[in-house]
Order: C-alpha cells, then structure tokens, then sequence
C-alpha cells in the first residue's frame, strides 16, 4: 500500500504506513543538491526581477545541462537560503497559490486539508511561463520546499512530478526564531565583554530577568563559548526562539534526546500533530555530553596511542566541538519545525492535570504524550562531594561529570575517576593516552560488572597497559573536597582495615550511575507513579499510571543506551497512536563499551545464566586464532556465542575486539530473526576479517552435530567412493 496520493493514481514509491508508524523516515535524501550551483542556476534564471514569464526562463544549453545536473546529484545544503533572491520565491509562491487547486484531498480513510498535486504544480509552472521545462519546474518546487514554502503533507518527500499532495506551510506557525532576535553572540555579550574567551557568568549583573536566566542557564552547559559552541547553540535552542500557538495535540512529547526526538519525527511522519518542548538544549546527552563528543574522544585517544605521540587536548577538544556544531544539524529547530512539522516549545514542561501541561505559563492540551526527559549524573553520597561539587568555581571546575568533562580546553596533570563502569573505563583510558595520571575507584572488585569477569579482565589488562592506576576494592570513600587547585578523595579499602589512603587530583569525574529526570514536572498531578532510582514507572509497552502517557529512555529504564531510546520510541508510536501493543520485553539490544578492545553484548552472558542455573552451550572462538587479529596486533579478545542446550538457538553472545561493536550485529541480526548458529557457519565473510571468527563459531556448532553414528556412515559413503560401486 502506498502514502498520501490519490486513490485513483497510486505512487509505488511513496512510503508504506506500516514502516511510518515504526518511527522509521524517508527522507529523500536524494534531493539535495550543491547550493552554490543552484544559486547560480536560480540567479541566470529569473535574474534580480519579480516578473516571470517565458522571456525570463534560460534556454541556453548549458544552464539546462546545469539543471539537470542539480536534479541528479544530491548535495544541497541547508545554507542555501538567502544565496538566491527571495523575492523570486515569494513571487512564485503568490503565483501558485492563485493558480492551483487547492482543497481537501483523501486518500484511502485519510483526509488531508488545503492541498495541491505536484503534477500540477509542474504544470501550471511551464504553461504560465515560470519555468521553460519539467525539470526546472522540479528545481524550483524543491528550491521552494528549502525555503520553507511548500511541503509534502507528511514531509517525506521532497518535490517531484508525481502525484503527491502538498501543502503551503510559510505561515504555519511550528515556532521560530523572532524577528530581529539577537544571536548567541550578541546576548552573551550583554553579559560578558569576551565571549569566546572568558567565563561570562563570573561578569553577569545582579538582576537579570527569567527568560535571560534561563538563557544563561543553558549557555552554562557549554564552554569555551567560541565560534563552535556559539554554533551549537544556535541550532539546538535558538536564542530568541518564539514558541507556537498552542493546539491540542496527537502527541505531546516532553524531552529531546535520542527518544523524544524519534517519537516526534516518527509520530509527524505518521500525520500526527507533535509538539516538542525541551528546556535546555536539543539533542540531549547523545549530542551535547554523551555519544558524540565522547567518541570524538576516544579516537583521537587512539590515534595518539598508535602514533605513540599524545596529541595536545586543546587542539582534540576543538576539533571535537566542531565536529558536534556540524552534527547538530540533525537534532536542530530548524529541521524539526520546517522539515518534520513538528511544534517546537523551548522552556519547562510541567503537568496540571492529566491532558495538560503548563510551558513557562502557557496551557498546552494534548490527547497522548510521551516523556523523555532521560537523566542525570548521580553524586554519591561521600562526604563532602554534594556541597564541593555546588560551591566550586563554575568557571574552572575540579570535580567533573559527563556533562562538564568535555568542556576542558587543557589536559590536567591527574585526573581520579569514581566509577569503573563504560563512561569511567573509556575516559581513564582516553586521558591516561593523551599523557594525564589517571586512577579509577570502585566497590565492586572489577571493572565493568555487567560483562563476564573474563571479558571485562581483557579490558582491564589493556587499561594497566595504558598506564591507568586502579583500586577496585574501595569499603569507604571516606570524604570528598576540592579547591582551585584541585580534589581531594579520602578513602579505605577491603584489606586495609580503617586505615585512610589519601589521594589528591587536579580534577576528579564522578561517573559512578545515572538517576532519572523526574523533578519538578508535575507527574503526580498527571497519576503518574514514579520514584527517584526507576524513575517514571511503565509496563511492557511503555505505559505509565496514566494509559494516555508514555515514558522512552533513561527516565524509566535500566538499559540507558541512545539506540535503546530509538526503539523504545519507536514502539510508543506504534501503542499511542495506532492501538499498538508492542512490548519493550521482545526488543533485543545489543551495547559496547567503546575502550580499546571494545566489548559488546547482546542476549544473556554467561554469568547471569549460571546465577539462575540456566543450561546452555558455549562457542568460543579466540582472535590468536584469527589471521586477520594476529597481522594487526590485536589478539587479545574472542567472540562468544551461547546457545540453548542442544540446540544452535542463539541466547547470548560476548565480544571482545577492536571493532566489537560493529560484529555484534550480525549476531543480534540472527537472534531478531531466528538464524541458528549453524546457518551462521554458511555465511561467507571476506578474508581476513576478524567477524569471520563469527563463523568459525558455526563451524565448532556443527561439528557437535558429527556424532560417531554420523561419522560412520560418512566414512561409509567415502569408502563407496574409492571402490566406485554405488
């Protein structure tokens, strides 16, 4: 079945209903093109009047050459906007708009208001002299869609001569920035005379109005404020940023990390009104303190271990602020008011009652919602750590988290780490290869508790190597301080007896857990239980207390990954708007811990099967026995796959590897879709690779299948062979 044409001209290309309600998108990403060439083709076209007509559209062979060209590549960019001569578009919008046949148009039980065919667009384009041919009338209908002043009524498609419906959307009201609203720049100049290189909140005047406090709040988050975060900020909440006119909404959704942004995009998909408010900055973790910045990291880090020479932070740290002012093209306002239709709401979002919210005193209703607020850096409860982490120098922090690490501009002499789960381990690793002393704390005996001992032992050794110090065996941290200079941690250990070790750092990250964002928003006056270590409380399709909200991520889950998020959204569309009943529980989420090897995982691990008495066989296929491993060095690791006893079911796998987390894949491909091992060892892998020590693990299942009875009648068929009687 296809989309949003009418029923008497289907469009096999449109997408199905079926993949939109999964959250998934289409975003015709074919359709962009150079901007420069495309101004330039624009420019030759029209010139720098308003007036069209047959004598104003090129005919020359090389602009039509150059036209299709623009149609065949796919490269424009955001930026084109205000490269050509607005007053063009306008003036082809208004053409358009009295032209066209504009009304309500169904397709299938779908009613779709106040909208046109593209067919007839491109008709009405060439017939009244605007453009000299279909593929120029196609140009100017996507330059249009860049613009802002027409969309497919779904956002899926860009324009085409097809039978697809549009709409004007110049006027419609998703939020935006204000007229003449002030840059980034210039309001943090209001408050600080240099921006790009001091801390403006130490020069911040006494009193200063809510709106700019909250401004500043979120401009906290960031540092240095240079041309790159300036950047940032202007994408993912824009300083002067006007929200919409409330509506009643489809779909509420409060929070835009990973899963509020999926469930707005993929629920606007759908044909449903989102709105999506977020108080601080778009993006959330993943993209400001989280996926992002850290990988960007991790692999300067490993370059500089390969080059045996450490790279200066500052530099790393720059290029990874840029890297992430780029990549916040995807979660900015722009693209999820002009490209999705989503209703953008900057502030804080606070039920009043079961089908309202209040936006910094807005009353906002909806009919469903969806709250993905994630969660915090928990501070554990050492003495003294709470009140040296609120009264330190904001400006020059010593005790750090993952929300303020990735703000150094310089790399500290030491750096002490509470935690030895992934965000503790890829750090020390990172820091100690750019040159810092690191040394890691814990509780637990061993690093990274969730993997098997062998595994985690694996990675370990490697951070040893690396020059990070560890003390797994903490029974007290006895107080926690800090000054200008730097931290202070006091601790005892299992096998010291109440004797206090002292340790000072020039900066000290706690990365010991998350707790959920609950705070402050109204859920009781919503019938939303929740508490302060689960968070909001969900069954298995992800419904609150209240059947009309839902809760995605880090705010009621344990398993806090960015894909996790992505899914979980993805089945809330499908339950909130569509009378779903996917469950949580059938999803298989594989992670990986991004150290050097990396250790990824997916299904049970042999540790909680044993802890439940759970039988099961192993496969196991060591990297010194893998070619590809052994020419680069990288023996140290395996690939596990455990299988229900007797059978080539896949339960679990574990591996340990440079790339762990790009083979892990192919295992929980095979688990989603019921592949047993043994087809596994039919798969032919390129050689050398180090994933083809997947296969080799179905070669050591089928060989349990060579039973002496088996292996009797094989020899028993050879033998025929050589007498040649048959």
């Amino acid at each position: 079945m296809t989309l949003f044409d009418d029923d008497n001209n289907n469009d096999n290309n449109n997408r199905t209903a079926e993949s939109t309600a999964c959250g998934g998108s289409s975003t015709g990403s074919g359709s962009r093109w150079a901007s420069g060439r495309a101004a330039r083709l624009f420019g030759r076209r029209f010139g720098s009047s308003s007036s069209f007509n047959s004598a104003n559209a090129a005919t020359a062979e090389d602009t039509h050459v150059e036209a299709q060209l623009l149609l065949q590549s796919g490269s424009l960019t955001s930026g084109l906007i205000g490269e050509y001569n607005m007053e063009d578009l306008e003036g082809i919008v208004k053409l358009l708009e009295q032209g066209l046949d504009v009304k309500d148009r169904r397709y299938h039980l779908k009613l779709y208001k106040s909208c046109f065919i593209g067919t007839d667009a491109v008709e009405f384009m060439i017939s009244n002299g605007i453009t000299a041919n279909e593929d120029d009338a196609v140009l100017i209908g996507r330059l249009l869609v860049e613009a802002g002043y027409i969309a497919h009524v779904l956002r899926e498609h860009d324009f085409e001569n097809k039978h697809l419906f549009y709409r004007f959307t110049k006027h419609e009201d998703h939020g935006s920035p204000a007229p003449n609203a002030l840059s980034w720049a210039e309001f943090l100049g209001k408050f600080s005379d240099v921006v790009a290189e001091n801390d403006f909140a130490t020069s911040l005047p006494g009193t200063i109005d809510s709106r700019a406090s909250v401004h500043l709040d979120t401009a906290s988050q960031l540092s240095p404020m240079d041309e790159h975060n300036l950047k940032l900020l202007e994408k993912v909440h824009p300083a002067g940023w006007q929200n919409p006119e409330p509506k009643l909404y489809d779909l509420l959704v409060i929070g835009a990390g990973a899963g509020g942004l999926v469930s707005a995009a993929g629920a606007a998909g759908t044909g449903a009104k989102v709105a999506l408010v977020e108080e601080h900055l778009l993006g959330g973790d993943c993209l400001n303190s989280g996926c992002v910045p850290s990988k960007a990291l991790l692999h300067a880090a490993s370059v500089a271990a390969q080059l045996r020479n450490p790279s200066a932070l500052e530099e790393v740290m720059e290029k990874m602020r840029k890297l992430r002012a780029d990549i916040a093209d995807n979660d900015s306002a722009e693209r999820f008011t002009k490209k999705f239709g989503v209703d953008m709401y900057f502030g804080r979002a606070r039920f009043i009652s079961r089908r309202e919210v209040d936006i910094d005193g807005t009353t906002v209703r909806f009919i469903k919602s969806v709250v993905a607020t994630g969660g915090s850096p928990r501070l554990p409860a050492i003495d003294g750590l709470q009140e040296a982490y609120e009264k330190q120098n904001w400006s020059n922090p010593v005790i750090l988290t993952n929300l303020t690490i990735f703000n150094l501009t310089s790399l500290p002499e030491s750096i002490g780490i509470i935690g030895a789960g992934p965000i503790g381990c890829e750090l020390a690793q990172a820091f100690a290869r750019f040159g810092a002393r690191v040394h890691i704390f814990a509780r637990s005996g061993r690093i990274l508790t969730r993997e098997d001992p062998d595994a985690s032992g694996i990675v370990e050794d490697a951070l040893r190597r690396d020059g990070v110090e560890l003390t797994l065996n903490v029974n007290q941290y006895f107080r926690a301080s800090c000054d200008e200079t730097g931290a202070e941690l006091i601790i005892t250990t299992k096998d010291g007896g109440d004797t206090l070790h002292t340790f000072a750092f020039a900066k000290l990250l706690v990365a010991a857990g998350r707790r959920p964002n609950t705070s402050n928003m109204g859920l009781d006056l919503a019938g939303i239980e929740f508490d302060d270590t689960r968070g909001i409380h969900v069954n298995d399709k992800l419904q609150t207390t209240n059947d009309n909200i839902y809760a995605v991520g880090d705010v009621c889950s344990p398993v806090q990954f960015t894909h996790a998020s992505d899914f979980m959204a993805r089945t809330v569309i499908r339950n909130s708007l569509f009378f779903g009943s996917a469950k949580f529980s059938n999803l298989i989420i594989p992670w990986c811990t991004y150290t050097s090897p990396e250790i990824a995982h997916v299904g049970r691990s042999q540790h909680t099967l044993d802890a439940t008495g759970t039988e099961y066989d192993v496969y196991e296929k060591h990297l010194k026995e893998n070619d590809r491993a052994i020419l680069e060095y990288q023996t140290e690791g395996f690939v596990r796959i455990i299988c229900k006893k007797k059978t080539d079911k896949i339960i679990g796998a574990t591996i340990v590897a440079a790339h762990a987390g790009d083979m892990i894949s192919e295992i929980t491909l095979a688990m989603q879709t019921g592949v047993g091992l043994g087809q596994l060892a039919s798969v032919i892998h390129p050689y050398p690779t180090q994933a083809d020590a997947i296969r080799a693990c179905g070669d050591l299942y089928n060989r349990t299948r060579l039973t002496t009875t088996v292996r009797m009648l094989l020899r028993g068929v050879i033998k025929l062979q050589r007498t040649g009687k048959r």
